[in-house]
């Protein structure tokens, strides 16, 4: 995984806390790791990111907030 290209959260803190979400892309799908735990590392692959996406963008999930 040395190789992935990791892209933190524009919500994050430039602090030193260093505490936020990073994505980055495999070949298999859509990889989340905190950046406080990298060894930690979730994935999904892209056809299920795809179709959260989509929800997100149409306010599936605005009820829940």
């Amino acid at each position: 995984m040395a190789d992935i290209q990791w892209q933190k959260s524009s919500y994050s803190t430039q602090g030193g806390d260093n505490a936020c979400v990073e994505l980055g892309r495999s070949r298999d799908g859509l990889l989340l790791r905190e950046s406080d735990d990298p060894a930690v590392v979730a994935g999904v692959s892209h056809v299920r990111a795809r179709a959260l996406f989509r929800a997100v963008r149409r306010g599936a999930f605005e009820r829940l907030s």
